[in-house]
Parts: C-alpha cells; sequence; structure tokens
C-alpha cells in the first residue's frame, strides 16, 4: 500500500512537472514577439524628460532584438536591426554618422525579440506612408497588436530625420523639440526598415497622429534616420510580419 502511494505521488509530481515546464514553453513562445517599452514620447515633448531611461546595453537578450527611438536629449537617433545597434548623429545639413553601438541611451524607446518572421509581398498599391499603415491595420486584424514589423528592397525615395536639440535646451512642445533637426533624402537605395505598430500607444511611442513609428537604415549602414516620407516603387519591397 505504502509503495502504491509512493508510486502514484511519483506519477502526480512528474505530471504536475510536465504540465509547469510546458506552461513555461507556452509562456516563452508568446512573449517572443511581445513589444516593450520604456518611457513615452509625450513625457520627452511636453514635459522635456530628455535624459535616459533605458540604457541599450541593459537590454538583457540581444538575440533577434529590434527596437528604435531617440537619443538621449535628442542628439540623434537610435535603431537595433536583428541584434545589432546602430545611432545616428548630424555632421551637417547634408552628412550623418552612423556607429555601430550599444553604447547608448534613450528617453522612449519600444523594442521586441522576433526570432520567426513571416514574408509578404507588398502590394504594388502601397507605395507611401499612410498607405502602409492602412494595409497593416487591414491584414493584422486578427494578430496580436502592437507589433514590430520589417521592410526590404529598394525605396525609390525617402525622407529621414535626426532629432539635433542643440546643448542646454528647454523643451515643453515638440516645435521645440525639433529644434536643430536635420532632414535627408535620398533616391533608389537598397535599405530596411524597422517600425512598430500600435493603435494604442499614440504619444507613447508613435505620434499622436499616427499608428506607427519607423526608422530606416540603408543596406550599406551609411544613413539612418527617422523615417517620415517614403515612395516604394511597384514590386521593389518585401513585408515582414511577426509569425504568429
Amino acid at each position: 500500500m505504502i509503495k502504491s502511494l509512493a508510486s502514484t505521488a511519483a506519477v502526480l509530481a512528474s505530471i504536475l512537472l510536465a504540465g509547469c515546464d510546458a506552461a513555461t514553453s507556452r509562456t516563452e513562445n508568446t512573449s517572443n514577439a511581445e513589444v516593450q517599452v520604456t518611457g513615452a514620447m509625450k513625457n520627452v515633448m511636453r514635459k522635456g524628460e530628455l535624459f535616459g531611461t533605458i540604457d541599450l546595453d541593459t537590454i538583457s537578450n540581444k538575440t533577434h532584438l529590434y527596437g528604435l527611438g531617440p537619443l538621449e536629449y535628442l542628439r540623434g537617433e537610435l535603431l537595433i536591426v536583428d541584434g545589432k545597434a546602430y545611432k545616428s548623429t548630424v555632421l551637417s545639413d547634408s552628412t550623418m554618422q552612423v556607429e555601430e553601438t550599444f553604447a547608448a541611451k534613450a528617453p522612449f524607446f519600444v523594442y521586441a525579440n522576433v526570432a520567426n518572421w513571416q514574408e509578404h509581398t507588398l502590394p504594388d498599391s502601397v507605395q507611401t506612408m499612410p498607405q502602409l499603415e492602412v494595409y497593416l491595420d487591414e491584414a493584422t486584424k486578427t494578430a496580436t497588436r502592437p507589433f514590430a514589423f520589417r521592410l526590404k528592397g529598394t525605396v525609390q525615395a525617402a525622407h529621414v530625420h535626426i532629432v539635433n536639440l542643440p546643448e542646454d535646451t528647454k523643451v515643453s512642445s515638440p516645435q521645440e523639440a525639433h529644434q536643430g533637426q536635420a532632414t535627408y533624402t535620398f533616391q533608389d537605395a537598397e535599405a530596411e526598415i524597422i517600425g512598430f505598430y500600435s493603435t494604442e500607444h499614440k504619444a507613447i511611442f508613435t505620434h499622436h497622429d499616427s499608428n506607427m513609428h519607423l526608422h530606416l537604415i540603408t543596406s550599406d549602414k551609411s544613413k539612418m534616420g527617422h523615417l517620415d516620407k517614403v515612395k516604394f516603387g511597384a514590386g521593389s519591397m518585401k513585408l515582414y510580419l511577426p509569425q504568429e
């Protein structure tokens, strides 16, 4: 009888442990592409909280990491692409410096670890940012939100900016926050765009009039910035969404 009870207890313990392992596995898989946010755009733009709220080097899991945001004190732009971090800063009205480094802080930042992507051909009808936003909304009605996404291909034309706030400038409005900003344009460039989409994070990591925040980096890593305007050529871009 004692042996029988001991055997039963052992079986039950084994089942419970297996269940715990399975639950842990499900949690890890579910949260694999979970979007994380630190700080808030509105605190930077309206309250002048320009200091870093996150040190990129403290993000422990850098495997398949993607993220974006501005550099602390609005002195540049930050982008993480598949575990590699890039910082762009203004050199002049026509030139920038792009450096690969995790040694940077951001006043607000959005990021996710995405190991598996599903490739889609971007329809020829989607050639601008407003069209992309509408398409993403329609294509992801049943998907987990917010989410990261990627675009790769030849960009017909693009406008990106890098924030470059003069030292010791006080900020209490978006207009003040963009003092010193430099805008760069280029055409027919091979590039990758990392974006984050959400209908619930306006003024947190997207602007008040958009559900997207996007940064672009050219394939040669010589140009990177916040994407303001873009023109995709027909059949020139691949869209990648997290695999559910």
